[in-house]
Order: structure tokens, then sequence, then C-alpha cells
């Protein structure tokens, strides 16, 4: 069994554990609100400004013997750069204040998920950042064009308030299997059992992003 396929496997239940979110089975149902989605958004964007800047904290910790690693984060920075304007435009195409959202803060549990990842690159193992990617980018593949879908429809919203959750979903579509064969490489059990560690544990703090996110009232869905 390839690296790969064993990080899927022994991060299986805490990757359920995120979808059973009670937002996440919501929205999939069609529970849906402005007000949940523009505070998904918000969050979105308050973890997602930080993605370059650890795909860049990762290259620079990496030890000599992985800086076969470097090139692959060169293509992952320039892929990920300007993410997060998307989500300010998605903001704003729902009526929203983007900028009051550009200069906010974020809730806790979205703090506390991006100290994480900083700490497990400076404190515990660099490779551990890739549990954070596969996360958030093996989430959004399975979730994202869905999600979209589910909460367009019944909030009347233009297109241009989902271009993070079309063009994320779809661009990791891509990113996933790139993924898939940089884990392939990855040989030491060490790396190995750090990246699952991270991996779990990211899949519980996303899923306390999504657990502090406000629940949709039915009268707030249009008619």
């Amino acid at each position: 069994m390839s690296f790969h396929e064993q990080l899927q496997r022994q991060s299986a239940d805490a990757r359920q554990g995120l979808l059973s979110t009670p937002i996440i089975q919501g929205c999939l149902r069609g529970e849906v609100s402005l007000p949940s989605y523009v505070a998904f958004l918000r969050e979105a964007y308050h973890h997602v400004r930080h993605t370059v800047p650890l795909l860049q904290a990762t290259q620079a910790a990496l030890p000599p013997h992985h800086a076969w690693l470097r090139g692959p984060l060169d293509e992952y920075i320039e892929e990920e750069a300007g993410h997060d304007e998307w989500i300010l435009h998605d903001i704003a195409a729902c009526g929203a204040d983007a900028e009051a959202v550009r200069h906010g803060a974020p809730g806790h549990a979205t703090e506390v998920m991006v100290a994480y990842a900083y700490d497990t690159i400076a404190r515990r193992n660099p490779l551990g950042f890739f549990g954070m990617v596969h996360v958030l980018e093996g989430a959004s593949v399975s979730l994202a064009l869905m999600a979209a879908d589910a909460i367009q429809l019944p909030l009347r919203l233009p297109d241009s308030a989902f271009s993070y959750l079309r063009s994320h979903g779809t661009l990791d579509v891509e990113h996933t299997a790139h993924f898939a064969q940089l884990m392939d490489r990855v040989d030491d059990p060490q790396d190995q059992a750090d990246i699952v560690h991270a991996a779990r544990a990211f899949f519980r703090l996303y899923g306390d992003v999504f657990r502090s996110l406000p629940l949709p009232q039915a009268e707030a869905v249009p008619a």
C-alpha cells in the first residue's frame, strides 16, 4: 500500500468527523442561509490568507534531504497566490462588507487551526504541513462543488459569489493527484507518522471551524 493510501486510511475516521458536522450535513440537505455562507467565507479568508506564508515557512524549514520538495512547493505557492482575494470578491457579491472581513479578526477555531499549522512547521516537522494540505484539498474536492450548488439555488446568489468554492474545488482535483505523487515519495517512517498525525489533527480543527459557524434558520432562506 502506498503512503498516500495509508494516509487516507489512517485518517478516514477523522475525516468522517469533519463531514458529520451539522452545518455540512445541513448544507447537503439544502438547509442554507446567507449569514451562514458569509460566515464560512469570512473564516475561509482568514485561513486561506495564510496558505502562501505557511508554504513559504515549510519550504524554509525543510532539512537538506528534503530539498526535492522545494520545486513542488514553489508550484503550490504560485498556484495558491491570490486565492484570499477570490474570497473577498465572493463576500462582496453576497452583499456583505469584504473590507470589514479583510481588516477583521478570525474566529477562535480558525485562529487555533492556523496557529497549529505554524507550530507544526516550527516545532514538530515541516512535512506535517502536508497533513493540512490533505485535509483542505481533500475536503474541497468532495464538498466544494456540491456545496456551491446546494447554497446558490435556494439563496439565489450570482455565480460571482462562488468563485472560491467552484474554482478551488476544480483546481484541487488536479492538486490531489499531484499531492498523492508527492506523498508516495515520502519514505521515512517518522515523516509519514508526523503527516498522519497532523492530518488527523487538522480534520478535527477544521471541523471545529465548521462547528463554530451559525446554523441556518429556516426563515432565512427565501421562498
